[in-house]
């Protein structure tokens, strides 16, 4: 979408009854980058981690304990260089080797078999979920002329899944650095705290 139609887009979004979460990597603080680019797509393989960590602590959070645990249906965009199997493959080790690893998925709400992926036109979910992403990524990210555009993550704040009103590090996952450290050298990111 262009910024034109994103941003009614968005605003739509947020007015709807729902929850977001995004993890937000800033790849030039990563300290060892060299571990992630041994292996193909292990850097998206960890962000999915980081991803399933929370979405399943807000079906914990959300969970009728009447009814019984909650549950997600886990599916990608899918992306034609990549395999899905080897991601569930991926989660079925942190699954396997929670403990070592801190892993920190509640298990009973992500089923690592039943994870998949679909073409992006076929389900308005995934299209919902890649204007959040653009989204976010332009409120972080400065254009060519050294402007980010706030107002995507202003928008959004409505729909930032929070943990006792906290957002960040539950809505909102940004790695490897602390948002307060990231403040410093991108300003834009003031948007986020709270």
């Amino acid at each position: 979408m262009k910024h034109e139609q994103r941003v009614p887009y968005i605003r739509k979004l947020a007015a709807v009854p729902l929850r977001t979460i995004s993890v937000i990597i800033h790849k030039p603080s990563i300290r060892e980058p060299e571990k992630f680019q041994a292996e193909k797509f292990l850097l998206y393989r960890y962000a999915t981690r980081l991803l399933l960590e929370r979405i399943s602590w807000l079906c914990r959070d959300r969970a009728d304990p009447e009814k019984g645990g909650a549950h997600a249906e886990v599916i990608f965009s899918n992306r034609s260089i990549m395999s899905y199997e080897d991601l569930r493959d991926y989660l079925l080790l942190l699954k396997d080797q929670s403990d070592p690893m801190n892993v920190r998925i509640d298990w009973s709400a992500i089923d690592p078999q039943r994870v998949s992926a679909v073409n992006h036109d076929k389900l308005a979910g995934l299209q919902a979920a890649d204007a959040v992403a653009s989204s976010l990524f332009y409120a972080v990210q400065p254009n060519r002329f050294g402007e980010a555009e706030e107002k995507y993550a202003t928008l959004l704040l409505p729909t930032y899944y929070r943990h006792k009103q906290t957002a960040i590090g539950y809505g909102l996952k940004f790695w490897p650095e602390e948002l307060r450290k990231l403040e410093t050298a991108n300003p834009q990111l003031a948007v986020f705290a709270e």
